[in-house]
């Protein structure tokens, strides 16, 4: 009798144990989940409900100690490092809290504490990107160009999106391309190409052309929409020379170039096999404009793969001069320019033909071939032109001439392939 008592007492304690474990966890969890919940919130109330709820969550204190810092509307930076603080004493090692906490310093002008926080960021994580990179730029701050150098390049080479802003903030600290080439930037295609298209789009043409050398040099497949935007500075700025060379070096380098041109003929792809266009030394035309869409075209070509394809949808009866193609001439020197085109249910009294103009001038720096209209097979066009005397580059376009007031909107369909500009040397003097 007295075993059984016992028997029935322990099993009571178990159960009241289980219960009171389970009240406890329940609260436990239901007091998480609310804290959770009030921290994801993102207001100063939801931090702040979170850090009383759950005050031994680092993570909590942290997140409140970041609204402080980086509330826009009303920053405390004294507050933000308190809290950062509270939360570095119950996770010491956190590398986040010590990156927010030294640029928190740093903000109060407390140099030497943000010093001793990136340097305990980088103890806690010494393969951090994101704690080298910050490092690096407090140390270009402070001036302390090695250093911040070191950083940045060890920044990089864990994370190569960060190359085009390493090197455009190392250019301002020292404008000297090559050494942050050698120093800062590893050897990487993506990290070249980041930072071209940047040094681009600011138009640095020396530095642009530096970081084209180590991307030439690395010999990685390099398409040439990768490098459109660089391509297109040294067209515009008038760098002609570099513009060829770099035209030649990135077509060799290409993943899938197109067939040789026709024996000295300085217009690229003439034949459309390449499919680039928009950029550099390529066709450049918009898919559609006024009513005509431009496309390539596999089932009609004179040779080759494809061609191109203009389709005129009958919007209007107005000029069309948008497929284009600029080249690099010599002044003084007599090109033939060539192309092939057919034309179907193209019933106006204008039709398609080429023109070679240089880009700014009129007159004797224009010329025009004779057109093509109605409905007819590949048809030859060709026309003999020298270059002006101040003429560097030249634009070779398929145009149409706008028709008469009297005629309806213009239908049909042209498609230009195999288009070919020449130097025509004259035959030496006889004796």
């Amino acid at each position: 009798m007295v075993l059984r008592l016992k028997r029935r007492a322990y099993r009571a304690g178990i159960l009241v144990a289980a219960s009171i474990a389970a009240t406890a966890l329940s609260f436990f969890s239901i007091r998480n989940a609310l804290a959770a919940h009030a921290a994801g919130l993102g207001t100063r109330a939801g931090y702040e409900r979170a850090v009383r709820l759950e005050p031994r969550n680092p993570r909590n204190w942290y997140l409140l100690g970041r609204y402080w810092q980086y509330n826009i509307e009303d920053p405390d930076l004294q507050q933000a490092i308190a809290n950062y603080q509270r939360a570095l004493s119950l996770e010491p090692h956190s590398a986040d809290t010590l990156l927010d906490l030294a640029e928190a310093y740093d903000g109060e002008g407390r140099t030497d504490d943000a010093r001793r926080a990136f340097l305990s960021a980088k103890s806690a994580y010494p393969s951090s990107a994101d704690v080298a990179w910050r490092y690096g730029n407090f140390l270009l701050r402070e001036n302390s160009m090695e250093p911040a150098f070191s950083e940045i390049h060890r920044a990089v080479a864990e994370d190569p999106r960060l190359a085009a802003e390493a090197f455009s903030r190392c250019w301002r600290a020292r404008p000297d391309p090559e050494m942050i080439l050698d120093q800062i930037i590893p050897p990487s295609k993506d990290a070249y190409v980041s930072i071209l298209r940047d040094l681009s789009a600011s138009r640095q043409v020396d530095a642009a052309l530096a970081v084209w050398k180590r991307l030439a040099a690395l010999h990685a497949s390099v398409s040439l929409p990768e490098i459109g935007p660089f391509t297109n500075l040294l067209l515009q700025s008038g760098h002609f020379p570099d513009m060829q060379s770099v035209w030649q070096q990135a077509v060799a380098i290409m993943p899938d170039p197109p067939p040789p041109d026709p024996p000295g003929s300085v217009l690229w792809d003439g034949g459309f096999e390449s499919s680039v266009a928009g950029d550099g030394l390529a066709w450049q035309y918009p898919k559609e404009r006024h009513g005509v869409g431009a496309a390539l075209d596999r089932s009609q070509k004179h040779s080759g793969r494809q061609s191109l394809r203009l389709a005129f949808s009958g919007q209007d009866n107005s000029g069309y001069a948008e497929a284009c193609h600029y080249v690099l001439v010599h002044p003084g020197v007599s090109y033939r320019l060539s192309g092939w085109v057919e034309v179907k249910d193209f019933d106006t009294s204008e039709g398609i033909r080429l023109r070679l103009s240089v880009p700014g001038s009129a007159g004797a720096a224009s010329a025009e071939t004779s057109d093509v209209r109605g409905t007819e097979p590949w048809t030859r066009l060709s026309l003999l032109w020298t270059a002006t005397p101040d003429a560097r580059v030249a634009s070779v376009c398929v145009v149409r001439l706008a028709g008469g007031s009297f005629e309806g909107n213009v239908h049909g369909s042209a498609w230009i392939d195999d288009v070919s500009l020449v130097p025509v040397f004259p035959e030496p003097a006889k004796p």
